[in-house]
């Protein structure tokens, strides 16, 4: 962004002297009738025009230009269009709870206008006037056409429930769109937990992720293999586009190098594949938690006892191993002002309690405290390896005594010491919590924790490393917190406290991981 591109854009258009005659939709003239810019109107967010130039897009401050020409927006009356589109989970449900939140909170009138079962728009008005302030335009499809439409140009803001892919986000950069795949260009709205579901009457009541994968690509195809009936396993999921079917994917198959297999049978929304679900006695689908019916849950396993079941607690600390963040996605340039209010209030409190009554889980940190995780010390005793002793598990008991787990974990990418995307949603969230005094005068210990593949020495000093970085992170985002009002502590305890089997890459990385504890 710019004050009237700088004076570098100010110089270069009094050289080139661009006159009246050549203007398309607009033309903006400077006050001081110095610089004069012809082009099409690409957007104006009531503060800034965007117009593409035979010198390319520039982003102008409205304040230092007249705007003539037919393509000029109305500055009296001027309403704010926002199109959104993408995961027709997010559209539905979602987003229209979090917009009627902010408009009430606001003291907007707040209406809905349907054009199909797939593209509605939302009104923000004025309640005593009735003047339009906004619309809020939504395509609910899925994360392949959220994207698309991004790259086009057709929408402002992308909803997905996987991460961009590296092809769109160059597409992206060769738009002008900015750099996608920066934190920046993202957020984390919400998360959800894809669950492994099976009718009511099942027996089965538990799977390994292992056995899970193994049933998708079609290595297992009847119940008695899984302990349940001699008969034959139908497979649901979500339609090939869904951004939640290509989050399952890329977090059950392709660390098994299995493809799907043929016979899944596919649908366009979560209820559906859940009511298929239930209707089927030997079906097994993979459903989002927060819609999952009166389908059973399976709880994961592993084979060295450790059990892992979704719920908002393990889905916000990602000790649940198959997490769906739903993210929002923007290009590199400027909102209007009402949908940049909008976007903070996603962040806010009350926000976090609409996400939770919609169903969903919510960022807001929870202190937990060691009386609730009792199964967790006693997983420490009961599986610690040769190489952890006695004492420093009464070590790690020692300085976690009294002491709080929050519920904002980190963990890292398969095979990287880069943050995967909850993890850095949750270096903004802390950051954010830190400059807020919320932790002011207490203690806060990021404490690393390893798998126990390798040496135990090496993994209690890559543990240190990690919870020293994830601290800097968080520092270096808190900008205007002050880090001497709070004891800010690094430890690091390696392989001693494991949260899932080491028999699997997802339980090794489910056990790599920085717990953030308060007292």
């Amino acid at each position: 962004m710019m004050q009237f591109r700088a004076a570098v854009c100010a110089a270069l258009f009094v050289l080139v002297g661009v006159s009246s005659g050549h203007a398309q939709d607009v033309f903006l003239k400077s006050h001081d009738g110095e610089v004069e810019i012809s082009g099409t109107l690409l957007g104006f967010d009531g503060e800034f025009y965007r117009v593409e130039t035979i010198y390319g897009e520039l982003t102008v401050d409205g304040s230092g230009v007249w705007c003539e020409g037919p393509g000029c927006p109305n500055l009296i009356n001027y309403v704010a269009e926002v199109s959104i589109s993408g995961s027709s989970t997010m559209a539905e449900v979602l987003m229209p709870a979090l917009l009627e939140a902010f408009a009430l909170s606001e003291g907007y009138l707040v209406t809905r206008e349907s054009e199909s079962v797939h593209r509605f728009t939302y009104h923000l008005s004025e309640p005593e006037t009735k003047q339009r302030l906004a619309t809020f335009d939504f395509h609910a499809s899925n994360a392949d056409e959220g994207f698309a439409d991004l790259l086009a140009d057709e929408a402002d803001i992308a909803m997905s429930l996987r991460e961009i892919r590296p092809r769109e986000a160059q597409l992206g950069y060769e738009a002008g769109l900015g750099d996608m795949g920066d934190a920046n260009r993202s957020r984390v709205l919400a998360l959800d937990g894809m669950v492994p579901v099976v009718s009511a009457g099942n027996p089965v009541s538990s799977v390994s992720l292992n056995q899970l994968a193994y049933v998708f690509a079609g290595k297992i195809s009847n119940w008695s293999e899984l302990g349940g009936p001699d008969a034959p396993i139908t497979l649901h999921l979500m339609a090939p586009q869904s951004g939640f079917a290509q989050a399952a994917e890329d977090q059950l198959m392709k660390p098994t190098k299995m493809p799907l297999a043929e016979a899944v049978v596919r649908h366009e929304r979560n209820l559906a594949m859940v009511s298929a679900v239930e209707r089927d006695p030997f079906a097994i689908g993979i459903a989002s938690y927060a819609e999952t019916g009166n389908a059973k849950h399976l709880t994961l396993t592993g084979q060295c006892g450790y059990s892992l079941a979704a719920s908002q607690r393990t889905i916000k600390t990602e000790d649940y191993p198959l997490n769906a963040p739903m993210f929002l996605y923007f290009p590199a340039r400027r909102l209007p002002k009402l949908a940049r209010d909008f976007l903070t209030y996603t962040r806010s409190p009350s926000a976090q309690l609409v996400i939770r009554r919609a169903g969903f889980v919510d960022q807001t940190a929870e202190e937990i405290s060691i009386n609730h995780q009792g199964d967790r010390f006693a997983n420490a005793i009961a599986s610690s390896g040769k190489e952890v002793s006695l004492e420093a598990i009464q070590g790690m008991v020692g300085t976690l005594s009294g002491m709080k787990r929050l519920s904002t974990s980190f963990r890292f990418q398969t095979g990287s010491t880069k943050l995967d995307a909850q993890s850095r949603s949750n270096v903004q969230q802390l950051a954010r919590a830190l400059e807020a005094g919320m932790y002011d005068a207490r203690s806060l210990y990021f404490v690393g924790f390893s798998d126990g593949e390798g040496p135990a020495t090496g993994n209690l000093q890559i543990a240190e490393k990690r919870a020293k970085v994830v601290k800097e992170a968080v520092l270096s985002a808190a900008e205007t917190a002050n880090p001497e009002r709070i004891d800010l502590q690094v430890h690091a305890f390696g392989e001693a406290m494991p949260m899932a089997c080491d028999d699997s890459a997802w339980g090794r990385q489910v056990n790599r991981r920085v717990e953030v504890w308060v007292k």
